[in-house]
């Protein structure tokens, strides 16, 4: 079987991160990360899994989603960080009995952040490329769409008090199919509640977090992409500020058009339960 491009650029990617992860000191321990992931964007590199109700031309009506992805970082200061993002993203048809693997999106990227205060700044280069699963060509008699890109990121967030918003946009610079148009702009606001909800003890702290993220596609003619999440987070209680394992159990809501690779131009609204961690 020949191995996906972006499967061995993930793989070169990590076994070179992981020495210099090793040897580089990490992030202050007071603020974590120095760009915390983004909530509500279904590709930012995260884990989890996720049950959703679906309703498109040709995905399933019940779909389970699941991410697998992190950002390691690789060289950092007291206010910058230069990483590596890689995750992997696949939806599996679960009104089928074999739960078939419908789409899978391999994606790595290079991230520099800074941080002044509570403005943050992300400048990414990320390469992604989509593959359709093989039970669903068989059984849908479908044809792949040969989608692989490069694309520049540029977010600016601003943390204030409990509430987060940011703002940018990418610009993709190699892609196929060649009609892909390259402009997408990106923004939303996030809700992390601060101080404790409830306390377990020394084994977790809970907390309720909030967050719309929304994409406007030019391949699309701009056309908004809204994803939403509520629902309860619980975190290390010996971590400082937003360091340490975070577990989050959501409600997640999305509309228009698809997140998934292959689909990426059909309609999609879902509604479902999501299941995250945060390491």
């Amino acid at each position: 079987m020949r191995v996906p491009a972006a499967v061995r650029w993930l793989a070169v990617a990590v076994l070179a991160a992981a020495p210099a992860a090793a040897q580089a000191p990490g992030p202050p321990a007071a603020s974590g990360a120095v760009f915390q992931p983004l909530l509500a964007d279904p590709k930012e590199p995260q884990f989890f899994a996720a049950y959703l109700w679906e309703r498109s031309p040709r995905l399933a009506p019940r779909l389970g989603s699941v991410g697998f992805g992190q950002t390691i970082g690789v060289a950092n200061g007291r206010t910058w960080q230069v990483a590596i993002a890689a995750a992997v993203f696949s939806q599996f048809n679960l009104a089928r009995p074999t739960a078939d693997l419908m789409n899978t999106d391999y994606r790595v990227g290079l991230p520099v952040t800074y941080r002044r205060a509570g403005l943050t700044t992300r400048v990414q280069l990320y390469h992604q490329s989509s593959h359709l699963g093989d039970e669903y060509m068989i059984h849908a008699n479908a044809q792949r769409v040969d989608l692989t890109f490069e694309a520049a990121e540029l977010l600016v967030s601003q943390q204030i008090a409990a509430w987060r918003v940011y703002g940018g946009g990418e610009y993709v610079f190699t892609h196929s199919p060649a009609d892909l148009k390259p402009g997408l702009l990106h923004g939303g606001v996030e809700y992390r509640q601060r101080g404790v909800l409830v306390r377990f003890g020394r084994m977790a702290t809970g907390r309720l977090v909030a967050a719309l993220d929304a994409k406007s596609f030019q391949d699309r003619r701009w056309d908004v992409a809204w994803s939403a999440i509520t629902g309860f987070e619980l975190a290390d209680p010996a971590a400082r500020g937003e360091g340490g394992w975070r577990w989050s159990l959501l409600l997640r809501a999305y509309t228009g058009p698809a997140p998934y690779g292959e689909f990426f131009r059909d309609p999609v609204t879902s509604l479902g339960i999501c299941v995250g961690l945060a390491l």
